[in-house]
């Protein structure tokens, strides 16, 4: 069901009862002075209700991330910073404000479809490597001003192409869901999944040291040593492992801290764990490399 928020000075909208009547989202009104805590009620839809000069005041203070539909006396002389916005002057049309209403909405959805398809990996449903960058920079962020630790663990499938090969790739399509299935199961809803290569997953774990986040890679790789895949034909599961390395924040060092940093720092792990045989999981800072 899509959410709409009404947002004015009393707290309450003659246009709430209206839009009730469209059956296929909620309506509730605020006080304008809790404009700063939409983000918690995730609106698919803001109105902003008032007059000029107090909508006007504001606009230029606030930078709104949803589509906005604003109801005022006049149009506003200001710069609007919304998703989308639209105008409707009273006296408010009840045909004239469902249809602003419904285009709005509209709007959302086709952007968040938008958003959706450029940021997901579409065999996985877990985030592309386009995504993660900008994903793991705001977590990075986050933990430098909040002095957090941040962990990253870079997961590669052990002789996944034997897979391919034998099997055919629809097979490894396959398998790729399974061990995505996993990953999702152990994972907390603040973590960032990604499909980071053909064969490879990355997990951004806020607020994690690096003692947890071998703790928790190492049940993954369990999980996965464990799980019954049998491909077609097949009597007995097929045995797949997983090898992986862990960077965290804060840095041994204070040199290039950034996402790019952290990612470099894993895949230097999981290259060691790889040439020390797979199927186990290997710390960055347990290795004695030059970087």
């Amino acid at each position: 069901m899509k959410n709409i928020v009404i947002y004015n000075p009393e707290g309450k909208s003659k246009l709430e009862s209206l839009l009730l009547k469209g059956a296929d989202y909620s309506v509730i009104a605020k006080k304008i002075d809790e404009l700063k805590q939409a983000e918690t009620l995730n609106p698919d839809l803001i109105i902003l209700e008032g007059k000029p000069e107090i909508l006007e005041d504001i606009l230029v203070r606030n930078k709104i991330p949803f589509p906005l539909l604003i109801n005022s006396d006049k149009i506003l002389e200001v710069s609007v910073r919304a998703d989308a916005f639209d105008y409707i002057l009273p006296p408010v049309d009840t045909a004239e404000l469902m249809i602003r209403v419904a285009n709005m909405l509209k709007i959302k959805e086709l952007k968040d479809t938008i958003k959706f398809v450029s940021s997901t990996d579409e065999l996985t449903g877990l985030y592309n490597r386009t995504c993660l960058h900008q994903r793991l920079e705001e977590e990075l962020s986050r933990a430098k001003r909040y002095n957090l630790p941040l962990a990253c663990i870079l997961l590669d499938i052990d002789y996944f192409k034997v897979v391919n090969d034998i099997y055919g790739y629809s097979w490894g399509d396959v398998l790729l869901k399974q061990i995505t299935e996993i990953l999702k199961r152990r994972a907390r809803r603040e973590d960032v999944l990604t499909r980071y290569g053909d064969e490879e997953f990355i997990l951004v774990l806020p607020n994690t040291n690096e003692e947890n986040a071998y703790i928790f890679a190492e049940r993954l790789r369990k999980d996965i040593e464990e799980m019954e895949f049998i491909p077609e034909g097949e009597e007995e599961k097929h045995q797949v492992t997983v090898s992986g390395g862990i960077a965290s924040y804060p840095f041994l060092s204070s040199i290039d801290e950034t996402a790019d940093t952290i990612i470099r720092y894993s895949e230097h792990a999981l290259y060691a764990a790889k040439k020390r045989g797979k199927n186990q999981i290997i710390l960055f800072s347990q290795m004695n490399l030059e970087i």
